[in-house]
């Protein structure tokens, strides 16, 4: 989710005290799942009075709880909104079958990348057989450049889009393998859109790599990056050609129910 305050137009005259609400809940994610009202206070810039109001309101409405005098955790009514919109996602139940499948042919994860704000998303993520663990889960964001699912979805993203990536955010060296240079990333952005797929090796997270592929929709535009990850030792050369093709089929048979023209 991307920070609702970041939000600059609007058809309609926004409610700021709506906006900061959703910015309090927007501070919680699955790395830190409950929040002191002092950390709410740094992450929104907000005064800890108005926070402690919020957080009140969102308590009654069953969007947080509390779980200490001072501590908060989202709220059970949360849980129903995501159940709901989980059912009425139409990428999302259109994948599950694919990736269930795709990690039985190939014994690797599967995971479903999309572009929420200036970084990618998980949407779905299916666990493969390898005791290596992969940590991105369901939820978390992940940088656009680093990765390959993030660099299929830049490199079909307009052009502003990815100028801004690229100016905004400082590239983060997370391995020695990490591409940082402007260049060399727009050069797999345009190899991407000729062959076809992403690929990373060790870019994000040693002793991790991953293939992606484009997800098109009935416009041709790319709303998904679908991905295999695994163990770095076992994506070598012909591994990978066997990877790639099973990959290639499931975003292409996932392309065609999502109106593909």
């Amino acid at each position: 989710m991307a920070k609702v305050a970041e939000k600059k137009a609007a058809a309609v005259p926004l409610v700021d005290a709506v906006l900061k609400a959703l910015e309090i809940l927007d501070c919680f994610n699955t790395h830190e799942t409950e929040l002191s009202l002092n950390q709410l206070c740094e992450k929104t810039g907000l005064y800890k009075s108005r926070v402690h109001r919020l957080c009140g309101t969102l308590i009654t409405s069953g969007y947080l709880v509390r779980t200490s005098r001072t501590n908060y955790r989202l709220g059970p009514k949360l849980m129903v909104l995501g159940k709901v919109y989980e059912k009425s996602n139409s990428l999302r139940s259109i994948a599950a079958p694919f990736m269930k499948k795709l990690t039985q042919d190939t014994g690797e994860s599967t995971a479903l990348f999309v572009v929420d704000g200036m970084k990618s998303i998980c949407m779905a993520r299916e666990m493969g057989s390898s005791r290596l663990v992969y940590s991105i889960n369901e939820g978390d964001y992940m940088e656009l450049t680093p990765t390959a699912a993030g660099r299929v979805l830049l490199a079909y993203a307009d052009t502003n889009f990815v100028q801004r990536v690229l100016s905004k955010n400082k590239q983060t060296r997370f391995t020695e393998n990490t591409k940082v240079d402007t260049e060399e990333i727009l050069a797999e952005l345009e190899r991407i859109r000729r062959e076809g797929y992403g690929i990373n090796n060790q870019e994000r997270e040693e002793g991790i790599a991953a293939i992606a592929a484009p997800v098109f929709d009935f416009e041709n535009n790319v709303p998904a990056a679908l991905a295999v990850v695994g163990p770095a030792h076992r994506f070598k050369e012909k591994h990978i050609q066997d990877l790639l093709d099973k990959l290639l089929i499931a975003a292409r048979e996932m392309s065609r129910l999502m109106g593909e023209s």
